[in-house]
């Protein structure tokens, strides 16, 4: 029995033949029979789960078991193909460590047969080394040649590179001289316009005393003109007076006119008292007058000082209010400090490195990458950096290229852009000890900055000489160092703490009064900067309020003159009608003491008065013309000497600039020269050093071509290198060394060697048959799924056409529903009449009826099962008669048309209404005793069963 712990297979006399389950297994699947199928055996157990299942995959399978494929032995045929590939599967591990296997054994058999071929080849092993040997001694020489060939080439190059560096030495100094002639020429014309300058003030002082004496002297004489212009008038008035008198006199009667004399005389003494009162007010006035003048004129100077005084201070604090903003925004970014678009800049500088635009990162801007070991010099290195603290350093031409299109979109055109270095990116920075200034109290602008990148402290070197470039910060110890002595060693120049420039022959101060750039504390800038910022607005105002002041003085001044030359004008008119009124009465006489003849000389030498007054006349209107004409001539000269100092002024600043880049142009050219100088003299010591080495090599080659020749005569062609020839000659010496210690095992070895040849071809035959067998088996296996499958689709169909056959026998209608790939099987079955009523779930049937559709279900089994046996247990238990009688009709019907089967029923019901049949056999199991606890069951004889037959 399968599940017991041991079998026992016994003959027809008793005697056990075998104990083993293979051949229990083996008779099993030679007659058929399945012990385990559902359908053979049927027992109560397993009928009540399949009976009482709501599941219709329980109707597929029961407790796990493939209900359906079992009885149709199709799980025999999974499981014979599954085993089939597990089979194939450990056949390829088997391929796969054989193939391993046969990979050690070529290996072990080349290495055999190496061993082998050695033995046979000692003698032609030795001739090579000999011819190896041979060959070593003339690869030698080839080496050296090449060698040799290779330092004449480098000192070829050598010999062009010194070429081409001794004409850039040349194009170096062509530019050295052009920077120095230009530099002369910008001082040549700013010592000119100094000069110019300088000769022209002591002219423009004359000219402006020259302007205000001719002022002085037109004044005068215009005052003259008009004292004979109003004595003419008063002379020709004089005259008509006394031609009136005369006529007047000559019609008259002589009569006495005493008391209007007397009249007369006293009121030309009143007259005359007015006149001299008249006069000593308008002298007061005159000069009240000239005071005014002066004043307005003052006014109006200072008011033309103080708009140009505002225009600046308004400038001032423009600059100021955008480097407080400037300020203020780079306390959130440093870089806003160097420009507002610089953070912009930068973020587009990395994203185009990191798309591979640049073939090294730009640096900058280079104020950003140093920083201050002294904060009180922040002014001195700023004026001495300028714009190199925005400037950009870019490895190439190329990376500047790219570096300017992004500048163009933060920068428009017409404003300034920030300065692009390009040179070459180095490691380190250069050496400049044998060319650095040196002062033991005064640190270079390179020694006080901390300057971590070396590519930023070279481009600073290159372009302003940072390492000759003192920082003093006393004006006046600066001038004592630069000035009154000789300047230290390689020191061109120093800066101050106020940012002013010392040179050896010239001072220069600076225009800034605090650093922009540089500074840490920017709190305190900030602050500053707003107090300057309060302060300018403050000082615009009080110029504000001044110029208002001065507006309004010199309107109270123009109308306290034009008050006071009415006054004037009015005084003049009074003291010449009181004069002219003195003389009419001086000339008035009684007709009898008048004489005609003398009012007619009087008359006379009026009029010979009056032409000397009108000669005077003329002659101070021609002097006032030209004196008037000497102001203008002066003024105009004055104005132009001062346009020309104010334009040389102008003039003088930008060449002041010039002067500064032309100085640093001459820096750098002199710097470039110096590198060419360096790198030609490095240059030639590496010339040299090959010319020396190519000298030894010639020598070396002479002693190796004669031991060559030594060991072989005549010159051999090697393609070969000397440490190839090397390796080869020891591995075969080893080799003749291994054969000469291995020479008396000959046969061993040819054994060894044949045994491993054979075992790999076995190996290898092997694993061949085998590749070959597993491609069969998947061709075959492929083929036997397919008609699995397809023996499968028909059984399935056999067993729902014999299902629906078994129902119709009592006008059931049934479907089933197989589903092989979830594993389930539905029923439906309709006890009624026809389509008249709906298929229904077997759970929905009687107990009757579902008993007598279970009985057609396993009828259909056992139709298209292949079992010898058949077995039901209590298949009846809850049908009623009709169906009991029905369903073994059914099961007897079947049984009579498969002969050759044995049918095999367990029922407590009476089978007495059972036809009568030498095929059926009825056995009754009488009732048991009281109290039996076990069946008396014993081996039934032959003879026995054959009278039970």
């Amino acid at each position: 029995m399968d599940g017991s712990r041991s079998y026992k297979l016994k003959s027809e006399t008793g005697t056990v033949v075998s104990t083993r389950k293979e051949e229990l297994i083996a008779i099993l699947d030679h007659f058929n029979i399945q012990v385990d199928n559902p359908v053979s055996v049927l027992t109560q157990e397993m009928s009540k789960q399949f009976l009482q299942s709501k599941n219709e995959g329980d109707k597929y399978k029961v407790r796990n078991t493939k209900f359906f494929m079992k009885a149709t032995q199709l799980e025999q045929m999974k499981e014979d193909y599954s085993y089939i590939m597990e089979t194939k599967e450990r056949t390829k591990e088997q391929i796969n460590q054989g193939e391993e296997r046969l990979i050690e054994l070529k290996r072990q058999c080349l290495e055999k047969e190496e061993r082998f071929q050695s033995i046979a080849g000692l003698s032609t092993m030795k001739t090579n080394l000999e011819y190896l040997k041979h060959e070593m001694a003339w690869a030698v020489v080839n080496e050296i040649e090449k060698q040799l060939n290779a330092i004449r080439d480098n000192i070829k190059i050598g010999e062009d590179r010194a070429a081409r560096l001794d004409r850039k030495m040349e194009e170096q100094q062509v530019r050295l001289n052009e920077a120095e002639k230009k530099y002369k020429d910008i001082q040549d014309k700013l010592e000119k316009i100094s000069q110019e300058t300088n000769a022209r003030a002591p002219e423009c002082m004359a000219l402006k005393t020259d302007v205000t004496a001719k002022k002085r002297t037109y004044n005068e004489a215009e005052v003259l003109y008009n004292r004979s212009l109003n004595e003419y008038r008063a002379l020709m008035k004089d005259d008509e007076q006394l031609c009136k008198r005369i006529e007047e006199l000559k019609k008259s009667t002589d009569q006495s006119l005493e008391p209007e004399r007397l009249e007369r005389q006293k009121k030309i003494s009143w007259l005359k008292e007015r006149v001299k009162a008249l006069q000593d007010q308008e002298s007061s006035i005159n000069q009240e007058i000239e005071q005014f003048q002066q004043a307005i004129e003052k006014d109006k100077e200072e008011r033309v000082r103080i708009k140009r005084e505002e225009l600046d201070v308004k400038h001032i604090l423009s600059y100021n209010q955008r480097q407080l903003k400037e300020l203020k925004d780079s306390k959130t970014d440093r870089l806003k400090r160097f420009g507002p678009h610089v953070p912009a800049l930068l973020e587009a500088i990395d994203d185009a490195y990191r798309r591979g635009r640049f073939t090294c990162k730009p640096i900058g801007p280079l104020g950003a990458c140093i920083h201050l070991r002294d904060p009180e010099l922040a002014l001195a290195i700023e004026s001495c950096l300028k714009g190199l603290l925005q400037a950009y350093c870019c490895h190439n031409h190329a990376d500047e290229r790219v570096l300017q299109a992004l500048m163009e979109k933060f920068y428009s055109r017409g404003t300034s852009r920030p300065q692009i270095i390009v040179s070459e990116f180095r490691n380190e920075m250069y050496d400049v000890r044998h060319r650095a200034a040196y002062h033991p109290d005064f640190p270079t602008v390179l020694t006080a900055l901390e300057i971590d990148n070396a590519v930023v402290a070279n481009s600073l070197i290159d372009m302003r000489s940072i390492e000759t470039v003192l920082l003093i910060k006393s004006n006046s110890v600066a001038r004592a160092v630069m000035q009154s002595q000789k300047p230290p060693k390689n020191c061109r120049e120093a800066f101050t703490a106020d940012g002013d420039q010392v040179f050896a022959g010239r001072y220069y101060s600076s225009e800034n009064t605090r650093p922009k750039f540089l500074s840490k504390d920017v709190d305190s800038e900030i602050s500053d900067l707003e107090n300057e910022v309060e302060n300018k607005k403050a000082q615009i105002l009080n110029l504000q309020q001044h110029l208002s002041t001065l507006e309004k003085d010199i309107k109270r001044n123009e109308e306290f003159l034009r008050r006071r030359q009415i006054h004037y004008r009015e005084l003049k008119v009074k003291i010449t009608e009181s004069i002219s009124e003195i003389r009419e009465l001086e000339n008035i006489e009684e007709h009898q003491s008048v004489d005609i003849a003398t009012l007619e000389d009087e008359a006379q030498e009026n009029k010979i008065k009056m032409k000397m007054v009108e000669k005077n006349m003329e002659q101070q209107k021609e002097n006032m013309e030209h004196l008037k004409n000497l102001k203008i001539e002066a003024e105009n000269k004055y104005d132009a000497i001062k346009q020309k100092i104010n334009q040389l002024s102008d003039l003088a600043e930008p060449l002041k600039d010039e002067l500064n880049l032309a100085d640093s142009e001459v820096d750098n050219q002199k710097r470039g020269k110096r590198h060419y100088e360096e790198k030609q003299k490095e240059h030639l010591d590496t010339l040299n050093k090959k010319k020396r080495e190519l000298d030894m090599k010639e020598k070396e080659l002479e002693e190796k071509m004669s031991q060559a020749r030594q060991i072989c005569p005549e010159r051999i062609e090697v393609k070969k290198s000397a440490s190839i020839l090397d390796k080869e000659i020891n591995r075969l010496r080893q080799k003749i060394q291994a054969e000469h210690a291995s020479h008396g095992d000959r046969e061993e070895i040819m054994r060894l060697y044949q045994e491993a040849r054979e075992t790999y071809l076995d190996l290898d035959n092997k694993v061949r048959t085998l590749k070959r067998f597993i491609k069969l088996l998947e061709e075959i296996m492929t083929h036997r799924y397919k008609t699995y499958q397809q023996f499968r689709r028909c059984l399935t169909l056999r067993c729902k056409l014999y299902f629906d056959n078994l129902l119709s026998q009592r006008a059931y209608c049934g479907k089933m529903n197989f589903d092989h790939k979830n594993e389930t099987l539905s029923i439906s079955v309709q006890p009624g009449e026809g389509n008249r009523a709906a298929f229904n779930d077997m759970r929905a049937l009687s107990g009757g009826e579902r008993s007598f559709s279970t009985v057609c279900f396993i009828l259909s089994l056992w139709s298209i099962a292949e079992s010898p046996f058949r077995c039901l247990d209590e298949f009846d238990v809850y049908m009623d008669m009709v169906n009991r009688r029905i369903a073994m009709d059914m099961i007897l019907k079947m049984a009579d048309s498969q002969r050759f089967r044995q049918f095999i029923l367990l029922t407590p019901q009476s089978m007495s209404s059972l036809p009568s049949s030498k095929l059926i056999r009825i056995l009754r199991m009488s009732d048991p005793e009281r109290g039996q606890t076990t069946l008396p069951f014993r081996p039934v004889t032959r003879e026995e069963e054959e009278d039970r037959s």
